[in-house]
């Protein structure tokens, strides 16, 4: 399939990226700056354009069946006005203009919108979330919120539209693992908070496969979490990342009004979290590469 991408050098987008490739679909990433980009082109295209602005990249996005709509700016921040509009309109602007691309043309095509758990909003309760939970009430949920709706009227256009709500993303070369494994190392690694607060986690490859059965599944649409069956606590993600590493977790717990002192609003994401499973995913009989957390942390840190 020919398939168009969003936000292809990220974190997760240059993953996907590659290994569509390596599949051999024919994959075209819209960047603003190319040169930056030239490490994933083994066999990508790449076009110049800033998704967020209308351009000549959405002509080249016609000629696509799929596009897997990732762009947006990191949330892992302190939130500042000026982030949240960054992180708001980063995500509107281009999903809309992807849509827009496809008024024209959008029968029979695919749109993979990414959009996250945080529509679920910040619990702290065992309640398991699955994709008929209503939105929570903060900031995240109403940018998952827009989002999501912003790329939902892409079905206006005859397109079939998966909103994909990813959890924490597990990977080799970024992401949350990114900033844990090197504190651990420093045996700097610890619980924030309670540690209870649950943790919606999900291996990079399983985002892979489960794009890959999407393809396949033509009538799945709508709202799909992007989460691995397991979801665990906080306190176990940290004990289970110290027996893989073999680096004892030997730091006190960070009192949440430590994180909050420094993260501000975002903290409350960290200290809270959510328990999500993919209800959709299971149901359609996926079966995931990594649906325990042991499993995904030694593969992706068997180098280490």
């Amino acid at each position: 399939m020919k398939i168009f991408v969003t936000g292809g050098t990220g974190f997760v987008g240059s993953y996907l990226v590659r290994n569509l490739a390596r599949r051999g679909h024919k994959v075209t990433v819209v960047t603003r700056s190319p040169g930056k980009a030239s490490s994933i082109n083994g066999g990508v295209a790449l076009v110049q354009g800033d998704p967020m602005k209308p351009g000549q990249w959405q002509q080249e996005l016609k000629d696509h069946d799929v596009i897997v709509n990732l762009a947006g700016a990191s949330i892992f921040t302190y939130w500042t006005e000026k982030a949240r509009k960054a992180i708001m309109e980063s995500r509107l602007f281009t999903t809309r203009n992807v849509v827009d691309a496809l008024a024209e043309n959008g029968k029979e095509k695919i749109l993979i919108s990414a959009s996250a758990v945080g529509y679920y909003g910040s619990r702290e309760d065992d309640l398991v979330l699955d994709e008929s939970s209503p939105p929570g009430n903060e900031f995240v949920t109403e940018v998952s919120r827009l989002w999501e709706a912003e790329a939902a009227r892409a079905a206006d256009h005859g397109v079939r539209v998966v909103l994909a709500r990813l959890g924490i993303v597990l990977g080799r070369n970024g992401g949350a693992l990114g900033k844990m494994v090197p504190a651990f190392k420093r045996y700097l690694g610890g619980t924030l908070g309670s540690g209870r607060q649950w943790f919606p986690w999900i291996h990079e490859e399983d985002i892979l496969h489960i794009i890959l059965f999407l393809l396949e599944k033509d009538h799945i649409a709508g709202p799909v979490n992007f989460t691995a069956p397991n979801p665990v606590r906080h306190k176990d993600l940290v004990q289970t990342l110290s027996k893989v590493l073999n680096k004892p977790a030997v730091m006190p717990p960070v009192p949440g009004f430590a994180v909050k002192a420094l993260l501000g609003e975002f903290g409350n994401v960290l200290l809270k979290g959510q328990r999500v499973i993919p209800g959709k995913l299971t149901d359609e009989g996926y079966q995931f590469q990594y649906p325990e957390l042991r499993g995904a942390l030694e593969n992706i840190l068997r180098q280490e």
